[in-house]
């Protein structure tokens, strides 16, 4: 179980500037609902050009909640240029830190600010300022993570492994192909980093990371119907007191078992059908279908 802050709580229990701004001037969206996190962020201009209003729409875990209401509040009364100057270490330290496994909230609600204010460059027809914005390679299609978003916190949080840059920016936490690139972006980031004269915690010499072998078409299928269970009907069932369990995919069908409040629920399979199912055929192919497994 991860600590938290009493500050993170508050933000989760009481969040603030949930919806969305009426008229806004920019609108922002990152992430995906498949890979379990989304974030919709918009803001609202007043005549001196400082945000009169932020507000948020989410849908993923407490941390990303967190994230998402205190960056409305500290981005309000700001310009455009003093607002892209938050990041996402200042967001985390806003809230009294977050664990290194839910950095990545942080992150994204850093991406969110910068999608909404492209849109508003966009919309008044102008070049987007390069010092506020920068577009960059999708490095993990998963969860639409660039290069510099990788490289930025590889650079200032001296990350060295993977698992590390997954926990601060939740790239390569869905079906691993781009593992190898991280693990390009590691090796030239500590290139830099030694140069500067800046030491690994870990000299040991370390073996050559095993390839990763390539994935069948039907495990890469696999992979993306349990990472929309877990992360993304899950989170929506487990808020409710209930979960939900994968027990086997077989061609086209998917069995899975509903577990606490949703296994005696009387609208199961309203619930089966309904959410599980369309979720399913909407991100993974129309012939879907759900079967429920009692216990």
């Amino acid at each position: 179980m991860w600590n938290y802050s009493d500050k993170v709580y508050e933000h989760f229990m009481n969040p603030k500037n949930v919806g969305e701004v009426p008229d806004a001037d920019g609108v922002g969206e990152v992430g995906s609902m498949a890979c379990g996190d989304a974030l919709r962020l918009s803001f609202k201009l007043d005549d001196e050009g400082k945000i009169l209003d932020a507000k948020f729409q989410t849908f993923g875990c407490g941390s990303a909640i967190a994230s998402s209401s205190v960056l409305t509040e500290m981005i309000k009364g700001k310009t455009l240029e003093e607002a892209a100057k938050i990041t996402n270490e200042l967001i985390a330290e806003e809230l009294g830190g977050l664990p290194r496994e839910k950095m990545h909230c942080s992150v994204m609600g850093r991406e969110a600010l910068e999608a909404a204010m492209i849109d508003y460059y966009q919309k008044q027809g102008r070049e987007l300022p390069c010092h506020l914005l920068s577009e960059s390679v999708i490095i993990c299609h998963c969860f639409q993570v660039n290069k510099d978003t990788i490289r930025e916190a590889i650079l200032t949080n001296h990350l060295e492994e993977i698992e590390d840059v997954t926990n601060f920016t939740k790239a390569g936490g869905g079906c691993t192909d781009c593992h190898h690139d991280i693990e390009e972006l590691l090796r030239d980031c500590w290139h830099e980093l030694e140069e500067q004269g800046v030491s690994r915690k870990d000299q040991a010499p370390r073996p050559a990371p095993a390839p990763v072998p390539e994935r069948s078409p039907e495990e890469q299928r696999l992979d993306k119907i349990k990472v929309i269970l877990e992360q993304d009907i899950g989170v929506a069932l487990r808020n409710d007191g209930g979960d939900i369990e994968l027990i086997r995919v077989d061609g086209h069908q998917v069995y899975v078992r509903l577990t606490g409040t949703c296994a005696a629920c009387p609208s199961s399979q309203a619930t089966i059908k309904g959410y599980v199912e369309a979720q399913l055929r909407e991100h993974i192919g129309e012939n879907i279908e759900v079967i429920e497994v009692k216990s």
